[in-house]
């Protein structure tokens, strides 16, 4: 089963050479992954000032908000997709990637991913 891991931390906390040491701990993982054949994807993603949020009102209507969809004090920074043989194999892969540069705090949320099905006109 495929297995996203998303990553949240705190912007703005970091320095140059924090966020290559950073890369280099992500790469490290990323590299294992591939190596046992169940790494799908993984990317960072822009500062959460970028995001825009759509939500849908009670009538159906669409309401576009600047911002990412919650207010927390770490904002989501990026994803891996791993193809894992169950829960408790995503888990060891999730304790693995990195959340921030110096002892930073973060989360990993670990979440299967439900198959697209084909809807037949």
């Amino acid at each position: 089963m495929r297995y996203m891991m998303l990553i949240y931390s705190r912007e703005g906390d970091s320095t140059a050479e924090a966020d290559k040491a950073l890369a280099q701990q992500h790469q490290a993982v990323m590299d294992e992954a591939r190596r046992r054949g169940i790494f799908q994807g993984a990317e960072p993603l822009q500062p959460t000032g970028t995001a825009v949020t759509v939500r849908r009102s009670g009538k159906g209507e669409a309401l576009i908000t600047d911002g990412p969809f919650a207010e927390t004090k770490e904002q989501l920074a990026g994803y891996y997709i791993l193809d894992c043989e169950n829960i408790t194999e995503a888990l060891e892969w999730a304790r693995k990637i990195p959340t921030g540069c110096l002892g930073q705090e973060g989360c990993i949320e670990v979440r299967p991913i439900r198959p697209m099905t084909t809807i037949q006109a």
